[in-house]
């Protein structure tokens, strides 16, 4: 009980309130939602990729490990979604989104704090954390991109567009300054902070803005299939992958809670930037990021068995 309270004071409302600032503001003012998207690829989320690698403190060993299963699990739940839309044979527009709203998850805003408060700010479980949200902002900046634009632009094109993006230099740079142990000028590094620390704000006020712009034509099926893949489906099959690969105690146990987070922002962003079912991928990131209230506590008590 005392986890339903916690996440429900210190994640849902917290976001709730966020989202309701963003739909609030876009009713009074129409925010431009193309240019809140913009700041939050181009601006914010390579600052805080940046900033948490850099300051992060990692054995290669772990680091290993957690790719490895990072590598499995996000095969198995590839495939798992992967079936289900061949069932269903949806068009390319919505077989992406409801993709994105499975296999990309929040291991950033939601996740981060609440690795530090299940295991009372371990600083080895808040490393594997960091090593799974560095992964969930490469993919969607890569294959995100991709999977968009393969069928409107040439391989060439899609590349350039990937390339453009400053994640993709800020993770390899990060990760050469903190292996070499060389300091970031504090001119530099003080406005990353700022920015790193905005992208939860504007990612957030960016979801309520487009929630203030939809016309609410509930994705009801579609929306429901895809919570119960993200919040029900994702945890069992990390229980799965650490039992495969003999993984036990607080390493399980971090590496099965990361998985059971709901729909990543990322998953809105990209269906905005690139406008693909932007209606589906918002209503996927609420629904999901408010049941996952009552489903987290559950997952919690499980790991506790690992």
């Amino acid at each position: 009980m005392s986890y339903f309270v916690y996440i429900l004071i210190n994640n849902i409302v917290p976001i709730s309130i966020m989202i309701a600032i963003g739909a609030v503001m876009y009713r009074a003012f129409h925010l431009d939602i193309k240019t809140l998207s913009k700041l939050n690829f181009y601006v914010f989320s390579p600052a805080i990729v940046f900033v948490k690698l850099y300051e992060s403190e990692m054995n290669l060993s772990v680091i290993l490990q957690v790719l490895l299963f990072f590598a499995l699990f996000f095969s198995l739940l590839f495939a798992v979604i992967e079936i289900y839309i061949r069932i269903r044979k949806m068009q390319r527009g919505m077989r992406i989104a409801m993709r994105n709203s499975v296999i990309f998850y929040n291991s950033a805003n939601y996740a981060l704090p609440l690795n530090q408060t299940v295991f009372g700010g371990n600083a080895y479980t808040l490393s594997i954390q960091i090593i799974i949200m560095i992964m969930q902002n490469l993919i969607p900046n890569t294959y995100g991109i991709y999977t968009l634009n393969a069928h409107k632009s040439t391989w060439k094109a899609t590349m350039k567009t990937i390339l453009s993006l400053p994640v993709i230099y800020a993770i390899p740079i990060a990760v050469l300054l903190r292996y070499f142990h060389l300091p970031v000028p504090s001119s530099i590094h003080l406005p990353l902070t700022y920015l790193s620390n905005a992208f939860m704000a504007t990612a957030l006020l960016t979801l309520g803005v487009q929630l203030g712009g939809m016309k609410w034509e509930f994705h009801f099926s579609n929306v429901a299939v895809s919570n119960i893949l993200r919040l029900i489906a994702g945890p069992l099959l990390g229980f799965l992958v650490v039992w495969m690969l003999g993984i036990t105690g607080l390493t399980a146990q971090a590496l099965v809670l990361s998985c059971a987070v709901p729909t990543s922002l990322s998953s809105v962003l990209l269906a905005i930037e690139y406008e693909n079912e932007p209606e589906f991928s918002s209503q996927a990131v609420f629904t999901s990021t408010l049941f996952s209230m009552f489903t987290i506590p559950v997952v919690i008590y499980f790991v506790g068995f690992l």
